[in-house]
């Protein structure tokens, strides 16, 4: 009996060894990617990482995953992947978060809002990134659901993305890396058209960023702009409150008319006049906007790198040309070979009917 009860015991702490060992190795593994991202600019490496959404369709996720391999393979430090209005994408979300780490590779940042989000949503959210290894989120307020004009804190839930940023650390310590998101031209539901109204909410802006970097931020990640210098001042207006993690921008390139006069619209973004005055002759000749785009995202960049800036967010809308045509001007990455449709299924029925 007693062989038998040594023999059990013997397997029991066995298996506890190697469940220790894995934790040990889970823990080794785990990446804040705001710590990568101060060890490329001590290094002096201008970094880069791509956003992107979940597609609406079957066909438009079959058709991303292949992009992001083909993309991350320039080397982002990460990528991250955006959370639907109302959370209303959450499931596909942390399902592609899991295949963006697992099947593409790179390291991941999962969007978390508070819409529509009860604490136990959060909790469930939350433990399955930590047993999947998405150990990066970026805890945002979120925009309202479609057909809602207005944000509302659901009953019981989070009203605000301090809320959230204090309940993952109280929940799960210092286990997640955590960034926040950051306007240089203040939140879309502060901006005025009274000038000394604007100035007082913008800075009541910069002191309520201060406090989600203190509660346990560790970056930033801003609103897509097109005046570099709203950025810098943004950047200089942080450090001078003492936020010194590193501040992304949000690069959207502009790749259709349309698309980009909506978005600016609805973010209540500056547009300098120039663009406006470059783009009313060209919009409708889609692949005259795209090349200025690429050319406008490349000049940006450059301006933000040559002042300083250490790094860069490309919000891909989930495609690829623009965002690696603007990091090709800039010199970060070489496109050696000529673009390919991602898409292997495509790809293969174009042989199939060169061969017929």
């Amino acid at each position: 009996k007693s062989e038998g009860r040594r023999h059990v015991s013997t397997q029991t702490e066995r298996r506890r060894g190697e469940d220790r060992r894995r934790n040990t190795d889970r823990t080794a593994a785990m990446v804040k990617i705001a710590d990568k991202l101060e060890e490329c600019t001590k290094n002096g490496q201008v970094y880069f990482s791509f956003e992107y959404f979940p597609p609406k369709t079957e066909e438009g996720l079959a058709n991303l995953i292949p992009r992001m391999k083909k993309m991350v393979s320039y080397g982002p430090q990460f990528c991250d992947i955006t959370w639907g209005a109302g959370g209303s994408t959450a499931d596909l979300t942390q399902d592609i978060a899991i295949r963006m780490k697992e099947e593409v590779g790179v390291e991941t940042m999962m969007h978390l809002t508070c819409t529509n989000m009860l604490p136990e949503k959060v909790t469930t959210a939350l433990d399955k990134c930590k047993e999947k290894g998405i150990d990066n989120i970026l805890a945002l307020r979120g925009d309202p659901p479609k057909g809602q004009e207005k944000w509302e804190a659901v009953e019981g839930g989070f009203e605000c993305a301090l809320d959230l940023v204090k309940f993952i650390r109280e929940k799960h310590g210092d286990h997640f890396g955590i960034g926040v998101a950051g306007y240089p031209e203040a939140h879309p539901d502060a901006i005025c058209e009274d000038p000394e109204q604007f100035a007082k909410n913008y800075q009541e802006e910069l002191v309520y960023l201060k406090k989600k970097i203190d509660a346990g931020g560790q970056m930033i990640v801003t609103q897509l702009f097109y005046d570099v210098g709203n950025f810098l001042k943004f950047v200089k207006d942080c450090r001078n409150i003492g936020i010194e993690c590193p501040i992304l921008p949000g690069i959207m390139p502009i790749q259709s008319y349309g698309g980009f006069m909506r978005m600016t619209g609805f973010c209540k973004t500056k547009v300098p006049q120039e663009i406006l005055d470059t783009l009313e002759p060209i919009k409708d000749n889609v692949d005259a906007v795209k090349a200025y785009g690429i050319h406008l995202g490349t000049q940006m960049c450059k301006q933000l790198i040559d002042a300083g800036t250490p790094g860069l967010h490309m919000y891909s809308l989930n495609q690829d040309k623009a965002v690696l045509g603007i990091l090709s001007g800039l010199g970060l990455i070489s496109l050696e070979e000529p673009q390919k449709n991602p898409t292997p299924a495509i790809e293969e029925q174009k042989e199939e009917d060169k061969k017929a």
